[in-house]
């Protein structure tokens, strides 16, 4: 049975869990617009820790959402997770932000479409069937009337993350559900992290990087 330490900081929401298998025995989590996660990441990670009643050492592995998302949370959730790795010495498993953030649907029939706000009208998508297998890769979008017709047309859409706003904004279709507020969260981490323990796909700690999509851009402030 896996213990496993699940960290998510890809977007402004700070989570952290503790998994047995696939069940969350204890969640620590804080969405502040602000990113809080240099101020509650350890502090999560400790408390979720006492909560529950076990030592680092009995953790199984250490599981990070790896992205894409925002480039400062997700270097603070790597550069945190590989020193719990270093120092535990055990093994670094990484998650897909998209396909655990789709795991927060339930439907038995139609499409899910996890998205992330990549600014202005671009979003980072996937698209994921009822049983979670992914019908198409992580791409960077721009979101136009005619997004994502093929699949409206076929059937119920299920759009989720912080990129459904602007989305419902432009897509009209009635096949098109939207659900507010929902942000990736290391709630829905431990039945993928116990999966991939269960084969041993683990990563390279040493090498691992965040999963980007994009190369960062650095914008300079204009003085008056």
């Amino acid at each position: 049975m896996a213990l496993i330490l699940n960290i998510e900081t890809s977007t402004t929401n700070c989570s952290v869990s503790l998994s047995k298998d696939e069940e969350i025995l204890v969640l620590k989590e804080d969405n502040n617009a602000g990113y809080s996660h240099a101020e509650k990441l350890h502090l999560f990670i400790k408390e979720v820790i006492d909560e529950s009643g076990v030592s680092k050492s009995n953790l199984d592995a250490v599981a990070i959402s790896k992205g894409p998302g925002s480039y400062t949370g997700l270097r603070i959730g790597v550069s945190t997770v590989k020193g719990l790795c270093f120092s535990l010495d055990k093994p670094l498993i990484s998650v897909s932000t998209l396909e655990a953030l789709a795991h927060q649907v339930y439907i038995d029939d139609g499409l899910i479409i996890p998205m992330l706000d990549a600014r202005r009208m671009e979003v980072y998508s996937a698209i994921i069937d009822s049983d979670y297998n992914l019908v198409r890769g992580i791409e960077a979008q721009i979101l136009d009337s005619h997004s994502f017709n093929t699949e409206l047309e076929n059937g119920k859409v299920h759009f989720i993350g912080n990129g459904v706003e602007k989305t419902k904004e432009i897509i009209t279709h009635s096949n098109a559900v939207f659900i507010d507020g929902n942000l990736p969260s290391a709630s829905t981490m431990g039945k993928i992290a116990n999966d991939k323990y269960k084969i041993s796909d683990f990563e390279n700690v040493a090498y691992f990087e965040p999963y980007y999509l994009k190369d960062f851009v650095a914008i300079k402030s204009k003085k008056i």
